[in-house]
């Protein structure tokens, strides 16, 4: 059976007749999936490439029709990529050695439950680790953390009022949903979610932090924007679900990030499976299989983690930390294991 990794192998001989590069590297070729014997990929060439769409395109389609089982090739002409835009006024935030931004292309694939996972495990491994929580709409991480009836303080440093963190679960965090009364909507524009977000960043005491995690909101919005233009980033990690709707949405948020210059570290796809608690060596893929992978491999970024459906623990208490030896426990570990590796080492 013809993968997209197979399609990928196929593909990467085809090359511009100037430079001799890769058109996947180049990015002229770009999102090949399949859909039962029919192939489908995107075509983006730039102006002074269009001589060469006709032996490109001919190419391209005898390649993929030598797969098996492919029967019809679909190439979709796409805009041409344009060189990463450099984010403007960009300054680290003092204390502060990486920032890792996790996000998602829709709501409720588990993202700000990985966020927060993250944050805890990568604490274990002995980082000093913040959290921001950036989803202004839908900040959650109070309530995972078991700090939603706290407020936090304020400290005065150099003649400017800082916001402190809370501390939780080994990690020093801040959240709209400590500052406003529970159940308040946040009816707000760009311009003004753009300057909470800065003043998260840089009017809070977040003290010498080896990694500073930041749970975005979902989506391609002004959150995800605002993030990449005010702070540069280590890279954002992409959580989806195995679902073809999640998945459609996760592509175009991976996708924005790379427009954006911020580096993919990789894909995490949440509910992967079901293992029944008295039948662990039992797995029902509830939400079909195989998106994660194949989201990775279209991006060619890794695949981080695949974790399972799990019964939620205890409110205050993140499963890396309450059931560490479970199975979706045991791959959040994993997780902070391979993003610690990309990491500045602790002062």
């Amino acid at each position: 059976m013809t993968t997209i990794s197979d399609a990928l192998a196929c593909l990467r001989p085809l090359a511009d007749a100037g430079s001799g590069k890769s058109l996947l590297e180049l990015e002229w070729i770009r999102n090949p999936r399949l859909q039962g014997p029919r192939a489908i990929v995107e075509l983006a060439l730039p102006a002074h490439a269009n001589p060469q769409r006709d032996r490109i395109a001919k190419e391209l389609r005898a390649a993929l029709l030598n797969l098996d089982g492919i029967e019809d090739v679909q190439i979709e002409l796409a805009a041409s990529p344009a060189s990463a835009p450099t984010a403007p006024q960009t300054r680290p935030i003092a204390g502060v050695k990486a920032v890792v931004a996790v996000s998602s292309g829709k709501g409720g694939v588990g993202k700000s439950t990985v966020a927060v996972n993250l944050a805890c495990a990568l604490a274990a491994t002995g980082l000093r680790v913040g959290l921001l929580d950036a989803d202004l709409y839908g900040p959650n991480t109070p309530i995972m953390l078991g700090l939603s009836e706290m407020a936090p303080e304020t400290a005065e440093e150099d003649g400017q009022q800082l916001l402190v963190p809370l501390e939780s679960c080994g990690i020093a965090m801040v959240s709209m949903g400590l500052l406003i009364n529970p159940g308040q909507p946040v009816i707000w524009r760009g311009p003004m979610l753009n300057g909470v977000i800065r003043q998260f960043l840089y009017q809070v005491k977040w003290g010498e932090r080896d990694v500073l995690v930041v749970d975005l909101p979902p989506g391609t919005g002004d959150a995800q924007l605002s993030l990449a233009q005010a702070v540069p980033m280590e890279g954002v990690v992409i959580v989806t679900t195995p679902q073809q709707v999640a998945l459609a949405d996760s592509r175009r948020g991976l996708a924005m990030f790379q427009q954006l210059g911020v580096p993919v570290l990789g894909v995490v796809e949440n509910m992967s499976w079901f293992a029944p608690p008295d039948q662990p060596e039992k797995r029902y893929a509830l939400f079909g299989e195989g998106g994660g992978s194949q989201l990775a491999a279209e991006a060619r970024v890794p695949l981080l983690a695949q974790l399972p459906l799990q019964l939620p623990p205890e409110e205050g208490q993140p499963l890396v930390l309450s059931q560490p030896g479970s199975p979706a426990g045991v791959a959040l570990q994993g997780l902070a294991q391979q993003l610690r590796r990309r990491l500045v080492t602790p002062c």
